[in-house]
């Protein structure tokens, strides 16, 4: 018997018309293991990354697919066995991820935080997002999401990818530290690679403007988070983060507490509908695996092995 495992039960009305030797079994419980892991050839991981379920992917004996529900892969490369295509669900998270860098960055500029923690009615003058000059770095699906929905609200947009791409006005990564003295706030969206760890670093944060806005919806490790809590306490920059260096982060760090920080805890793609959208790209994909077509969003071998996450 050929085996599928997902983690909703929900997922079951999205995936029908199965051949007669495919079998679908469902975790809800990420702790709890199918009944026999034998079998398993098609596996669908719990979004947010389960240190416990990461081995499973080098373990799984006839294992041949590995369909993350993230665009991020950086948590599971290097962990498959040769022959085990990986796949991301890239196209899935675009309009949640860019609402959530949207609310983050008006939610931090009028001070809502501060308001909540405050718990009296004190009015205080918030900023504005309006001719705000914002520098999004990650110019992919996600980060052209998040300049489409800023076109609105009167802002100098700037984009930044790995590779510049003149003709789009899309600048490359190197020209950061002349672009960091002009930004009044610095979206981050890339994926964590080797090139990316510590991208935001000491020099760059200092490089900001006083007042300056940090947005990472990326992952923790872009940025040097130590130094940025220095900033972050001198009170020169101010930051709205949906990710740390080390998920989750302690009820009792001070982070939660600063007046200048807004902390959500890796949500940013997390919606009411964002399964459903899994499911329906599952439902594709075990289609073009069962009947021999070659899947979406695959992160190849050449990624893999250069560190690569398959986050647009």
């Amino acid at each position: 018997m050929r085996k599928v495992w997902i983690p909703h039960k929900s997922g079951f009305e999205f995936l029908h018309g199965l051949p007669a030797d495919v079998l679908v079994e469902v975790a809800d419980d990420p702790a709890r293991l199918p009944s026999d892991v034998n079998g398993v050839e098609f596996w669908v991981p719990t979004f947010l990354d389960q240190p416990s379920m990461l081995p499973l992917a080098g373990s799984l004996p006839d294992l041949r697919v590995l369909q993350l529900p993230s665009v991020g892969a950086d948590g599971w490369l290097n962990r498959v066995r040769d022959g085990v295509a990986v796949a991301t669900a890239r196209g899935v998270h675009e309009a949640s991820t860019a609402e959530w860098a949207i609310g983050a960055v008006l939610a931090s500029l009028r001070r809502f935080p501060e308001f909540v923690r405050a718990r009296r009615w004190a009015p205080l003058p918030g900023g504005e997002l309006f001719g705000k000059r914002v520098l999004i770095v990650g110019a992919g699906a996600i980060g052209t999401a998040v300049a489409d929905r800023l076109a609105p609200f009167g802002v100098t947009v700037t984009r930044v990818a790995r590779t510049p791409r003149p003709a789009e006005g899309v600048h490359g990564v190197g020209e950061l530290p002349l672009l960091l003295p002009a930004a009044d706030v610095v979206i981050l969206l890339v994926p964590l690679t080797a090139g990316t760890r510590g991208l935001i670093g000491r020099r760059e944060l200092a490089a900001l403007p006083d007042g300056a806005l940090v947005v990472n919806a990326a992952r923790g490790p872009v940025v040097d988070e130590q130094a940025l809590r220095e900033e972050l306490r001198s009170g020169r920059l101010s930051a709205a983060l949906d990710v740390v260096d080390h998920d989750p982060l302690p009820a009792e760090d001070v982070l939660w507490k600063m007046a200048n920080v807004l902390v959500t805890p890796h949500v940013g793609a997390w919606t009411t509908g964002m399964r459903d959208r899994i499911y329906r790209l599952v439902a594709d994909q075990l289609d073009r695996y069962l009947s021999g077509r070659e899947l979406l969003h695959r992160v190849d071998e050449l990624h893999r092995s250069a560190d690569i996450v398959a986050m647009p």
